[in-house]
């Protein structure tokens, strides 16, 4: 039998694991929080990590080509549990994206830099929140239109915005489902 450390380690090998995150999609969203090594940092509850992701504008997103990381800073929506981007309809992510459909995305905010005497003492005050997915390119123009109003909403708390045809059919709309998310706090 394992001891208790191993399982432990094993566990959260597991949970890292993009595959078995997978598995974790047909939980409901208030269960799909993973656990955090630092309990006293960690954001337990769910509606305090939607409003770190209401709050923000930027959203940073992981991708994976050929084992090569590749990071990007997008705007950003949220809403019911996925996040909407907008973006060109070429470029390295779009290409990444139709290959490995995989994501890691990151949201922080309230970020201080606290200053002490010695450098070693220097902290940041945040709250964060890191979350695992699936992306998919969203080509409906109804659906285009819903994501760009979601958008919107989130930078301008205004939601009857119009969005020409013409220009909707020539914007990549990204869709993320989020499958597990974590939420941090250092203060």
């Amino acid at each position: 039998m394992l001891n208790s450390q191993n399982n432990k380690q094993k566990i959260l090998l597991i949970l890292f694991n993009l595959r078995t995150i997978f598995v974790l999609t047909f939980i409901p969203f208030s269960l799909r929080l993973t656990t955090m090594r630092k309990k006293d940092k960690e954001i337990t509850d769910p509606k305090e990590i939607e409003e770190i992701i209401y709050a923000n504008k930027v959203c940073r997103i992981g991708l994976s080509e050929d084992n090569t990381p590749y990071i990007v800073p997008m705007n950003y929506g949220y809403k019911e549990n996925k996040i909407f981007l907008h973006s060109a309809v070429v470029g390295k992510k779009i290409d990444i994206i139709k290959k490995n459909n995989k994501v890691c995305f990151e949201i922080t905010d309230s970020i201080e830099i606290v200053q002490a005497e010695k450098a070693c003492d220097f902290s940041t005050k945040y709250r964060c929140v890191i979350g695992f997915g699936t992306i998919k390119i969203v080509n409906d123009l109804n659906e285009k239109k819903e994501a760009l109003q979601i958008i919107m909403n989130q930078h301008t708390n205004k939601s009857d915005w119009k969005f020409p045809d013409e220009i909707v059919s020539k914007t990549m709309i990204l869709e993320i489902e989020i499958e597990s998310i974590t939420g941090k706090t250092s203060d």
